[in-house]
């Protein structure tokens, strides 16, 4: 069975905690519901979430205040603003800080649902991005320094026999290392591994 998205949620007005909190319940979400900034992160530790519903202005510290609190302790998690007190300069500044979104009191629940369920997509994506991305690099760093090397010339379109030329050897022995290569990275094209190196950034590695 899979299990269900979790959440954090902080608002220091219960009523509007409590119900969004049995609203989204109802929608199969976790909810770890807090009234302050300062009571999430006393309790942040012991509890999972991956993402962050957040009102924008409470008593004692902000939700921009929070937002600049985590990011200062490590803590990336996608953040949707909400508040009753919405302008374009806190949402701005809620957005240049990595905000996922920003929503304005009153609102429907729909409204707020559908962003949650939004972010939770995107950042799956990017996780797996992210685990793609580890695995193209661990491959990439099992390749000796010479066919790096190769790789680097064949994503920039160099021909066996410049490469031959370039580097002082055979057009057997490049032939060989592009073989290699492409098992290494376990590329079945040239299209693929040049795919691979975009990723990677290794086009725009100085040789």
């Amino acid at each position: 069975m899979t299990q269900p998205d979790s959440i954090f949620l902080v608002d220091d007005d219960d009523a509007v905690r409590h119900a969004l909190k049995l609203y989204l319940e109802r929608e199969n979400i976790v909810v770890h519901d807090f009234p302050s900034a300062e009571v999430l992160l006393e309790n942040i530790a012991g509890n999972n979430a991956s993402l962050l519903v957040l009102d924008i202005r409470m008593e004692g510290m902000s939700g921009l205040e929070l937002q600049t609190e985590l990011k200062a302790r490590h803590i990336d998690l996608p953040i949707i603003f909400i508040t009753g007190h919405g302008n374009v300069q806190s949402s701005v500044s809620a957005m240049k800080q990595g905000a996922a979104d920003f929503i304005e009191k009153p609102f429907e629940n729909e409204k707020l649902l559908e962003s949650i369920k939004h972010t939770f997509r995107k950042s799956k994506h990017n996780i797996k991005l992210e685990a793609v991305k580890a695995e193209l690099k661990k491959r990439f760093e099992s390749l000796t320094s010479r066919e790096r090397q190769v790789m680097e010339y064949v994503v920039d379109g160099v021909s066996n026999k410049q490469m031959a030329t370039q580097l002082g050897v055979s057009d057997r022995t490049i032939e060989v290392h592009r073989s290699r290569v492409m098992t290494k990275m376990s590329a079945t094209s040239l299209p693929e591994l040049v795919r691979m190196a975009v990723s990677l950034g290794i086009n725009d590695t100085p040789r």
